[in-house]
C-alpha cells in the first residue's frame, strides 16, 4: 500500500502538579490544563517514533515520491472542553527515557522523564520538556508540503489528533535534525490563560486496545499501464478481488488483483466465455480498509495515496501487512466511479493478520 504505520517506541505524559513522578507506563497520554489547590497546572506529552523505522519505511518501502507523514492519537476521554483550541506537536531537541512509572504511583516511580526531568539524573533544559522547535517545509524528498505542526478544534470537531508530521519525518529521515520525537501541548495562550480549564486523554503505546498511536508515512506509487485489457464502462459490473488468502503474516507486501467486468457481457464470437474476460477499473478508483469487528474504517480511500493501479493483467493494489495490526480481522473495500455512478464494493473480502513469531 501506499501508506505505511510506525507505533511508538516509547511515550509518557509529565505534569507541573507532580513534577517528580515518571507516568512511562500509562496506558494513557494526557494533555491538559486544570486548577487544582488555587492555581492552574499542566499536562504535557512525549512521543518518539524510531528513525531506523522511518529510514527503512522510505528507503525500503516506498518509492520517494510525494512523501506525507501524520501524527495520530485517538481520544478516550474529554472533559471541560472551552470553546475552541489548539494542540501542538513540537520537536524535542533533548533526548529523554519513557520509564516504567504509572500515575498516582505510591511513591512515585522515578524511573523516566518527569516535568523537571529527562531521565532519571538530568533536568530538562527548562522545565516541561525542555527547549522545542517547530519544523519548517521540507523538499528533500520531492514533495512541497506546508508543515502545521497544530491542530485546531472547536465544539464540532472531531477530537483525535492528526497532525501534519511531514516535516519533521524527512528530517529526521535526512539526519538534518536529532529524532527525539515530538512534545504535545496545548498551544501557548491557551497554556497561559487563568480561566480555561481543559483535560484530553488519548490512548497511548500501552494500551490494551486497537487504537494505539502511530505515525502514518504515505506515498503515492500509481502506475497505470492496461496493456490490450478494456475498460469497464458499464455501471451494472461485477467488481471482485480474486486472490485474498484471508491469513497473512504481518510481514512483507502483499498484491491483491482486482477482477472486473460488465454484469451482463456483450455477446462476441470467440471460444472463450466472456464472463472471463478482465476489465480495467477507472483511474478514480481506490481500496480502503475496515476493521470487522468495530466497523471503523482502518484505511479510508484517500484520492492520492490509495489508488488503484493497472497493468496488462488487471486493476491491482498492495498493502505491506507489517505496516498493519496484527491479530486483527480487516475487510477489503473498493471505491470507483462508473458512467458517473459512485459505488463502493464490498465482496465480503476479509483476511486477518497474524502475528510473525
Amino acid at each position: 500500500m501506499a501508506l505505511y504505520r510506525i507505533f511508538p517506541n516509547q511515550d509518557s505524559s509529565i505534569f507541573s502538579e507532580f513534577p517528580t513522578a515518571n507516568t512511562g507506563r500509562d496506558e494513557q497520554l494526557e494533555i491538559g490544563r486544570y486548577l487544582s489547590k488555587g492555581a492552574y497546572k499542566t499536562i504535557r506529552s512525549l512521543i518518539q517514533f524510531s528513525t531506523t523505522e522511518i529510514q527503512d519505511v522510505i528507503n525500503n518501502k516506498s518509492n520517494k515520491t510525494n512523501i506525507a507523514a501524520t501524527l495520530n492519537l485517538s481520544l478516550s476521554f474529554a472533559q471541560e472542553l472551552p470553546t475552541s483550541f489548539k494542540i501542538e506537536a513540537l520537536g524535542l531537541t533533548e533526548a529523554w527515557i519513557e520509564g516504567v512509572g504509572k500515575f498516582g504511583d505510591i511513591p512515585v516511580d522515578t524511573s523516566g522523564c518527569t516535568w523537571n526531568k529527562k531521565n532519571p539524573s538530568t533536568d530538562w533544559s527548562t522545565p516541561g520538556g525542555g527547549t522545542t522547535i517547530t519544523f519548517n517545509n521540507n523538499t528533500d524528498l520531492g514533495s512541497n508540503v506546508t508543515v502545521s505542526g497544530s491542530q485546531e478544534f472547536d465544539k464540532t470537531s472531531d477530537l483525535d489528533i492528526s497532525i501534519d508530521a511531514t516535516g519533521a519525518t524527512t528530517e529526521w529521515y535526512s539526519g538534518s535534525l536529532n529524532n527525539n520525537g515530538f512534545l504535545l501541548k496545548l498551544d501557548n495562550t491557551t497554556e497561559a490563560s487563568s480561566d480555561t480549564s481543559i483535560r484530553l486523554k488519548f490512548f497511548g503505546s500501552d494500551t490494551n486496545t486497537i487504537y494505539p498511536p502511530f505515525l502514518e508515512i504515505k506515498w503515492n506509487d500509481f502506475t497505470h499501464s492496461t496493456g490490450s485489457l478494456p475498460a469497464l464502462a458499464d455501471p451494472e459490473a461485477v467488481v471482485t478481488i480474486r486472490n485474498n488468502k484471508g491469513e497473512y503474516k504481518d510481514e512483507g507486501k502483499t498484491r491483491f488483483r482486482v477482477n472486473a467486468r460488465p454484469k451482463y457481457p456483450p455477446r462476441t464470437f470467440t471460444t472463450s466465455s466472456a464472463f472471463v474476460k478482465n476489465y480495467y477499473l477507472p483511474t478514480g478508483s481506490f481500496w480502503g480498509l475496515r476493521d470487522e469487528n468495530t466497523e471503523e474504517m482502518v484505511v479510508d480511500f484517500d484520492t492520492t495515496y490509495t489508488k488503484i493501479s493497472c497493468d496488462a493483467t488487471s486493476s491491482f493494489f498492495d498493502i505491506h501487512m507489517d505496516g498493519l495490526q496484527p491479530e486483527r480481522y480487516y475487510r477489503l473495500l473498493v471505491k470507483t466511479t462508473i458512467d458517473g455512478n459512485d459505488m463502493i464494493v464490498d465482496d465480503s473480502q476479509i483476511f486477518k493478520v497474524t502475528r510473525n513469531g
